[in-house]
């Protein structure tokens, strides 16, 4: 077993992680989990009442450390529903995607409720804040994760973040994770544990479609791109600091690098971009995947990728043993 600052601080018996995904971290997900010995965490992204009502409320059913994650400038767009997801007394609280005030606010409301914190930062100027806002953990997320992300990679992000935060709260590693040599190689960087995101997605408890997890085993790394196409459809104001790595497909070919020209034709194509994400269609659909897609070949239960990739860890921290030799 890997005992580090993260677990100890959260009573879980292993380092691991499910990002909170919107759309595919339902409760089911983060319970499997978190039953598992991980740490399962809801992914409420852009605040559904429904969506909170059925997949946190499953979550707290079944116990254990659990948690939300909850993208902070969206909820400010949808009042109560913050308090909704408080109502459900989650052990932890993931926030991601905010400004200082917000990460702030958000932050002392969280501690208030009794949650340990979590923080997700993609530099070194926003692991500073949220350890000033009183974070009890830290997620320094690289640019090779799927989804949104900043610029700096992971390798350099971690130490980079340590030395910000002196090592005062625990650090998790996000982007480019997918298995137990990842976990070992941050913890080896200083990390106290590891969040997967697409890994995780291809389980069987994840609410992914059935395309999205054809698509995600099939799919190479050099198949992700980074686009802004999918905000721009939706409508949602992201920080144009952000742009988000999905798998490419004729969507992306389409209107990648077109934003202006996307926002401007948006009533046109929008009803028929949900339409076509309704039955499904990958050609269309957005498919959030990071660069650790080469990794990924079948889909499996979430118990197991937890436990294999504790197991694949301490075999490569245990060979790395014999290679140290003292004088």
């Amino acid at each position: 077993m890997i005992s580090t600052k993260l677990t100890e601080l959260l009573g879980i018996d292993h380092p691991v992680v499910s990002a909170p995904m919107g759309s595919v971290s339902g409760g089911g997900l983060a319970a499997a989990v978190t039953q598992a010995g991980g740490l399962g965490l809801v992914g409420v992204s852009y605040g559904d009442a429904a969506f909170i009502d059925e997949h946190v409320g499953y979550a707290a059913e079944r116990g254990g450390v659990w948690g939300v994650g909850c993208v902070m400038f969206t909820f400010d767009e949808r009042p109560g529903l913050w308090d909704k997801v408080l109502g459900y007394a989650p052990p932890v609280i993931a926030l991601s995607f905010g400004d200082a005030s917000q990460v702030r606010r958000y932050v002392e409301s969280a501690v208030h409720s009794g949650a340990q914190v979590v923080v997700q930062v993609h530099d070194t100027e926003q692991a500073a804040v949220a350890a000033r806002a009183g974070a009890s953990v830290l997620v320094a997320q690289g640019a090779e994760a799927g989804g949104h992300h900043k610029t700096q990679s992971t390798l350099p992000l971690i130490p980079a973040v340590l030395d910000v935060t002196q090592g005062a709260v625990p650090l998790v590693a996000a982007g480019g994770f997918a298995d137990g040599r990842g976990l070992a190689a941050a913890l080896a960087l200083g990390a106290d544990g590891v969040m997967m995101g697409t890994r995780f997605a291809a389980t069987e408890e994840s609410l992914a479609t059935a395309g999205f997890k054809a698509t995600l085993v099939s799919a190479a790394t050099t198949d992700t791109v980074n686009t802004r196409s999918f905000d721009v459809v939706r409508g949602i104001p992201w920080d144009t600091a952000y742009t988000a790595r999905s798998v490419g497909n004729s969507f992306t070919r389409t209107w990648s690098g077109r934003d202006a020209e996307l926002a401007a034709a948006r009533a046109e194509v929008e009803p028929e971009w949900v339409a076509a994400v309704a039955r499904d269609d990958t050609s269309q659909r957005a498919m959030f995947a990071g660069e650790v897609l080469d990794l990924v070949h079948d889909i499996r239960s979430a118990a197991d990728v937890v436990r294999s990739t504790v197991t694949e860890a301490e075999t490569a921290l245990a060979r790395l043993g014999p290679l140290l030799h003292t004088s």
